[in-house]
C-alpha cells in the first residue's frame, strides 16, 4: 500500500483539491477509484491506467464518459506518491505547460520536503 500525498503550495493551497472540487459527483467517484488503484499498486500500475510522462513525472489516465482526466505525480521515498497536477485532457498529447508545471511543483516539493512529505 502506498501513501498518496496531495501537493500543497507554500501558501497552503492544493491544486488537486481545487480540481476535485470542480468535478461532478460521478466524475469525482471515478477519479477516486483510479486513485485507489494507484494507492494499491504504486509503480506496478501500468497502461492503460498509468504511464511515464517525462523524467520522474508519471500520469494517472482516467477515462470517464466522454471526458479524460490526467493526474500527474511522482514517487518520493519508499511508499509516497505525491500528486502534483490534475486537469481535463482535451487533446491527443499532453501539453508541455502541464508537464513543466508538474516538474516545477515536484522540485518545489522536494526542496521543502527532501525526506518525504507529511501524511
Amino acid at each position: 500500500m502506498y501513501n498518496l500525498i496531495f501537493y500543497t503550495a507554500e501558501r497552503g493551497d492544493s491544486p488537486l483539491d481545487d480540481f476535485l472540487d470542480g468535478l461532478d459527483k460521478k466524475s469525482r467517484a471515478k477519479v477516486a477509484a483510479y486513485l485507489s488503484l494507484l494507492e494499491e499498486q504504486g509503480p506496478n500500475l501500468k497502461r492503460p491506467y498509468a504511464d511515464i510522462v517525462r523524467g520522474k513525472i508519471r500520469e494517472l489516465r482516467i477515462h470517464h464518459s466522454s471526458n479524460q482526466y490526467r493526474i500527474l505525480y511522482f514517487f518520493q521515498i519508499l511508499d509516497q506518491i505525491v500528486l502534483v497536477h490534475a486537469f481535463s485532457k482535451k487533446t491527443q498529447q499532453l501539453k508541455k505547460k502541464d508537464i513543466d508545471l508538474a516538474e516545477k511543483r515536484m522540485e518545489d516539493w522536494m526542496r521543502r520536503f527532501p525526506t518525504g512529505g507529511e501524511i
